[in-house]
């Protein structure tokens, strides 16, 4: 018999999954400042995949989530509560759309944007990762209170 997974996710998985997409950020930005722009072209539009995945399949079915589900979660301590998945799956529509900005405006020529933008993502992701605060999830609640996204 299986039990429904519970309304909430663990706010530890958005922020080991923001390590990893850290780490890939700051490989992208120093390819394309370093003059590799193909592989950092190429690595950028990867992760814009991902954003995209996490975007339109939810922060549930997103890869470096499940991998923080399989392997990692079962050792830690149950989480003291459970967070909205509504806000770090918003985040990573931020995160598509600036990763993608990027990857479009490097097919058409114009190099320097993408490290530019997977420096931008880069901030963001580290900010969640290391400090717990993640801006798409800010920019989420302030559309919601804002009302142009509704609550429910």
């Amino acid at each position: 018999m299986s039990h429904p997974e519970p309304a909430g996710i663990d706010p530890r998985g958005p922020r080991f999954t923001a390590g990893i997409t850290a780490v890939l950020l700051l490989v992208v930005a120093v390819l394309g400042f370093g003059g590799a722009d193909l592989a950092a072209w190429l690595l950028l539009a990867g992760l814009a995949a991902l954003f995209a995945w996490g975007a339109f399949a939810g922060v549930r079915r997103h890869p470096f989530g499940l991998l923080f589900k399989r392997f990692v979660r079962p050792r830690l301590a149950p989480p003291d509560e459970l967070e909205d998945p509504r806000p770090p799956t918003f985040a990573q529509g931020v995160g598509f759309a600036v990763t993608v900005a990027g990857v479009l405006l490097g097919a058409i020529g114009l190099q320097l944007a993408v490290p530019v933008a997977a420096s931008l993502a880069f901030v963001a992701a580290f900010l969640n990762a290391v400090f717990g605060y993640c801006l798409g999830c800010q920019l989420y609640l302030l559309l919601v209170r804002a009302r142009v996204i509704p609550r429910t």
